[in-house]
């Protein structure tokens, strides 16, 4: 029994259910097609990491993402 498990930033906009049913979905049929393993045996985890629990050189993610936001409002960049 295949299981996948994906870890996801949570963001200020969540993942949509709908986003991750087709997440899901994808992973799937990913691995029914490659490995030929059957549907009902794919196990999918999704897991949701707060930014204050994670980070990149030293800092975390909720800083990184606020001097990102500074950085664009700055130069008069939109953020996406």
């Amino acid at each position: 029994m295949p299981l996948v498990t994906i870890t996801l930033a949570r963001r200020a906009t969540p993942t949509s259910p709908e986003k991750k049913a087709e997440l899901i979905a994808g992973v799937t049929d990913l691995l029914v097609e490659t490995l030929g393993k059957r549907a009902e045996d794919v196990v999918v985890l999704i897991e949701e990491l707060d930014p204050d629990n994670w980070g990149q050189g030293g800092v975390t993610a909720s800083e990184l993402r606020r001097r990102r936001v500074a950085t664009t409002e700055q130069y008069g960049e939109t953020t996406s």
